[in-house]
């Protein structure tokens, strides 16, 4: 025992935290603009959530999923950690699992290490692109029960998996 005993008044009740669970924005942040990332923002005030957390993709695992060339880690989440200073009055954290892993790191290891890590429930923020290469992955329909997503962008040429699980994602603009 820590013998820091402190005394309350019969029948207190601890104040139920306001923010709760985590918005994770999972993405290589090769092609995301500032405005996806103000309205990722705006979505974790809106929706009283904990944190974002920005959730940048190394190259050989951005390179495994899409076969798209990006630029290299470090720059991508330099510029992540230069949004996040101008944006010092919200919590936002840049998440560093793939800067030191650096090698490729599947999907599952990924959510696995966000689920042990962040506060639940846990909403994953998307682009459509990014959530039809998820919803390609096998352990989609195990992953879809256990968290919600959140696609920003078109919802055009959806996979079909992602038709199959409508009830547990929305589109960003209907979100905020």
């Amino acid at each position: 025992m820590s013998g820091k005993y402190t005394n309350v008044p019969f029948g207190y009740e601890p104040p139920v935290p306001s923010r709760k669970g985590t918005l994770i924005f999972y993405d290589s942040f090769e092609h995301v603009t500032d405005e996806q990332l103000e309205r990722a923002a705006s979505m974790m005030d809106a929706r009283g959530f904990k944190q974002l957390v920005l959730y940048p993709l190394h190259e050989s695992t951005v390179r495994r999923m899409s076969r798209d060339a990006v630029q290299s880690y470090y720059k991508r989440e330099d510029r992540l950690h230069a949004w996040r200073r101008d944006h010092a009055s919200s919590t936002v954290r840049v998440e560093g699992l793939e800067g030191k892993r650096k090698k490729y790191t599947p999907i599952d290891t990924a959510l696995r290490h966000i689920q042990a890590e962040y506060p639940a429930p846990l909403f994953l923020y998307m682009t459509s692109e990014m959530a039809n290469l998820f919803a390609s992955f096998d352990s989609f329909t195990d992953w879809i029960k256990e968290l919600r997503l959140i696609i920003d962008g078109h919802s055009v040429d959806m996979h079909p998996r992602l038709e199959q699980f409508q009830h547990r994602w929305e589109m960003a603009e209907n979100g905020v």
